[in-house]
């Protein structure tokens, strides 16, 4: 399986997760290879984008591609931001294309901070990470942990869904659950109950704790997943390995595994 890699690179989260995807393919786990790595910013307009990129093709050999974002028509991006992103992309593909580097059998978005416009996810498979349950809130993680706080949820999940027109709309294509009310937080929702604004505080912090630790296992079992067969997207339908239509493709007891093994 051949994976295409969009990172803005922002952050060491982004050089990490690319670091454990490499390791993971390299001892046999994901049976596939990382065929580029695209960055919409360029070598010396962030220090953080300096470190990924340089990490991505010094310490990875793996091939880059970057086109800048900031400086590509910023006129149109005041303008008419809708035109705006189909150009930009039309020329990122251009570009992709030109060095041989699409197609490829997924895209992961890695800590893309661009939404893609409807030509690219409507001609490529593309994956995005989601802090949240099939069914559950859309928005930031910020947001999310917000509603889940205000409708008393007892469970929250992540998922990888499929990347459509209509953002952060797309299906699921894997995702895994976990409780965010038990005993060991209880007196924190108590808290809440009572309008202890700093019990709703720590409670943020402790369901977004729960999302983070799963969010590289379930990245890393997604590509697993896909690269033996088990989950398929096929004509925008997320299939498994029968070619039966699915809700999403459900890790939920791989990603606590996991967890126990740490």
């Amino acid at each position: 399986m051949e994976i295409g890699w969009f990172s803005t690179g922002e952050d060491w989260i982004a050089i990490e997760l690319l670091r454990r995807v490499q390791k993971a393919i390299r001892r046999g786990e994901i049976k596939a290879r990382i065929k580029f790595v695209f960055s919409n910013q360029e070598v010396g307009e962030s220090q953080a984008t300096n470190r990924f990129l340089s990490f991505a093709s010094d310490d990875e050999a793996l091939p880059i591609e970057t086109f800048s974002s900031k400086k590509f028509k910023p006129d149109l991006w005041i303008e008419n931001r809708e035109k705006w992103r189909r150009e930009y992309d039309s020329e990122v593909i251009r570009q992709l294309k030109r060095r041989g580097f699409l197609p490829v059998d997924l895209i992961v978005l890695a800590g893309y901070m661009l939404i893609v416009g409807e030509e690219m996810c409507q001609k490529y498979k593309m994956i995005n990470l989601h802090p949240a349950a099939p069914g559950g809130p859309t928005g930031t993680w910020q947001e999310v942990i917000w509603k889940l706080i205000a409708t008393k949820a007892e469970y929250s999940g992540v998922m990888m869904h499929l990347v459509t027109p209509e953002l952060d709309k797309g299906p699921p294509v894997t995702y895994c659950t976990f409780p965010i009310r038990d005993e060991s937080n209880q007196a924190l929702w108590e808290g809440v109950e009572r309008g202890s604004s700093l019990s709703k505080q720590n409670l943020f912090w402790e369901i977004r704790r729960r999302g983070l630790q799963r969010e590289f296992p379930l990245i890393l079992a997604t590509l697993k997943a896909f690269s033996q067969g088990k989950v398929r997207i096929e004509e925008g339908r997320i299939v498994n390995a029968r070619g039966e239509e699915i809700p999403g493709y459900n890790l939920t007891e791989e990603i606590d595994t996991a967890g126990e093994r740490r």
